[in-house]
């Protein structure tokens, strides 16, 4: 039997990427847990981010540190509840803002009726299109592009059911979601389908909706992938066609990772990614990046990481470079 994204969001009530949460109660149908990880480490920032700090700065960083509950609740009938919130932490600059909201959501799961989420959560689309953004320090960029409004990565204000369908030989999973009107943003839609056999899946996202004074913001993504990240060898690759970004010209994006982790937890990687405007013949963005991560314990972890600039034809970046430790609550 193959296990469907379905079935491991129904097992774990999370997606994407590693997860631990310590369970505060269990009883009766209910549970409730915390959990999520803090990191910091030195690197040297992409300038865009502050603009108080150039690109060869060497700072302290904290890589995407966040904290949230999870709760669900036996309806009977095969049904579960589940609920989700999660903010991002303010780790390093005091008198700012100290939260910011990442997810949060209620969803009903059944296992043969499939499930249903409303609010912001990570999208059918990410399902199949983020199997390239593993590593800690440097990892996919443009589906987090205006992913919010456009549902691409963390859907803000969305509505989606996926239903997997669980075979002899092989499994498939089908995705659905919806966006209403959000800042210039008016209703969206998407539909994925991914197959997963052996340690292969492969799967296809197309996600459409108006922009106002802009042509309609679109794009079709085609995904694979090989083996489990930090299991051996990891391959994967993401592949987008569009005009979801800039709304009046065509991009194509390119995701692409070859990790393998040793018996001893040690992980290497190499990640390519870039993008193209494909209407002026630019390149907007094109980078690779050498990393590795080692288990100290199951929740403590250090990274290093080199992201080396490509070269692109609207900016002149400077290469980055990460050296820290996440610690998974």
């Amino acid at each position: 039997m193959k296990k469907t994204v379905l079935a491991s969001v129904i097992a774990g009530i999370a997606f994407s990427g590693q997860t631990f949460a310590v369970e505060l109660y269990n009883n009766s149908g209910t549970t409730f847990s915390l959990g999520g990880h803090v990191s910091v480490g030195l690197g040297n920032p992409d300038s865009n981010d502050d603009a108080y700090i150039t690109d060869d700065d060497l700072v302290i960083e904290s890589l995407s540190p966040r904290i949230n509950f999870n709760a669900t609740q036996d309806l009977g009938g095969g049904f579960t509840a589940d609920a989700k919130g999660e903010w991002a932490l303010n780790m390093l600059e005091g008198g700012g803002e100290s939260f910011k909201t990442r997810l949060g959501y209620i969803g009903v799961t059944h296992e043969m009726w499939g499930r249903v989420v409303g609010g912001t959560q990570w999208s059918p689309y990410y399902d199949v299109g983020g199997i390239a953004d593993m590593p800690i320090a440097f990892a996919n960029d443009f589906l987090y592009v205006d992913g919010g409004n456009l549902g691409t990565a963390r859907a803000e204000r969305m509505l989606s059911y996926r239903k997997g369908l669980d075979f002899d030989s092989f499994g498939l999973d089908f995705g659905l979601g919806w966006q209403g009107q959000n800042g210039n943003y008016g209703d969206r839609a998407q539909v994925t389908v991914s197959a997963n056999f052996s340690k292969f899946m492969v799967g296809y996202g197309f996600t459409t909706g108006s922009k106002t004074g802009q042509d309609d913001a679109m794009a079709n993504l085609l995904s694979a992938k090989y083996g489990s990240y930090g299991d051996g060898l990891y391959v994967a690759g993401v592949y987008e066609m569009g005009s979801k970004f800039y709304g009046d010209f065509d991009t194509t994006n390119i995701e692409a990772i070859v990790a393998y982790a040793l018996a001893n937890s040690l992980n290497f990687s190499v990640n390519y990614e870039s993008i193209e405007d494909d209407d002026n013949n630019e390149t907007q963005l094109s980078q690779m990046a050498l990393q590795v991560e080692y288990d100290f314990t199951p929740t403590f972890v250090g990274y290093a990481a080199y992201q080396i600039d490509l070269g692109d034809d609207i900016s002149s970046d400077d290469d980055r470079y990460a050296l820290g430790v996440r610690y998974y609550l």
